[in-house]
């Protein structure tokens, strides 16, 4: 069977998978592009990057999935519901390259892309989403891509099977926390740490069998 996957989620020191108010001009509120510099300092972001751990990393970002679910807040800034233009942050060829599902309680006609992404837009619950994302997915696995919100809901329902977590060394005050109500997560999980120059800390989660 796919697994359910999590790559790349950079948090804060205090736990902010994001800073507030998200708005258009500011995706990640105030906190701005600082969780995701690590990354954009790797070849995997770009040419003159460097090859070290975090582009190790960074890379398997895009490794062996067949689908991905993402939150509304992921999709488009507050009110992009009301929009029938809005056709996500990332152009006309999105990253993602596999059928996405965006969770939203107000769903719209799918939206074929380039590059192979399509947007498909459900009003699910996160077993019903991975219900049908692993369907699309076949013997592939499914990305959960955040924010912050989808992914704690993913966790809180036992449904992750691993999970790479980036802690950047700032620390945000405020936004959208990833840890709240998931106390004692860690015993689920057998967790490897990895620190790397850039001053960030890779954490995996993998599940530990069931017992």
């Amino acid at each position: 069977m796919s697994r359910t996957r999590v790559h790349n989620f950079a948090i804060s020191l205090d736990g902010f998978g994001s800073g507030e108010p998200q708005s258009l001009e500011a995706p990640f509120g105030h906190a701005g592009q600082r969780l995701h510099e690590w990354m954009f300092a790797t070849r995997y972001w770009g040419p003159d990057g460097g090859e070290g751990v975090d582009d190790a990393f960074a890379r398997r970002f895009a490794d062996g999935f067949g689908a991905e679910i993402m939150g509304a807040n992921k999709f488009g800034p507050p009110g992009w519901q009301d929009d029938p233009q809005w056709r996500g942050w990332w152009g006309e060829d999105p990253p993602f390259h596999t059928p996405t599902y965006v969770l939203t309680h107000r769903p719209r006609p799918s939206m074929e892309m380039e590059g192979g992404t399509t947007f498909h837009f459900l009003e699910a619950s996160p077993v019903e989403a991975l219900e049908v994302a692993r369907a699309a997915a076949g013997d592939l696995d499914v990305r959960i891509g955040g924010g912050a919100t989808v992914v704690r809901d993913f966790l809180a329902a036992g449904l992750v099977d691993l999970m790479h977590v980036v802690q950047v060394p700032i620390v945000l005050g405020r936004g959208v926390r990833l840890w709240d109500g998931l106390e004692g997560l860690e015993s689920d999980y057998a967790v490897e740490a990895v620190s790397s120059p850039s001053g960030v800390t890779h954490l995996t989660f993998t599940r530990r069998p069931a017992s």
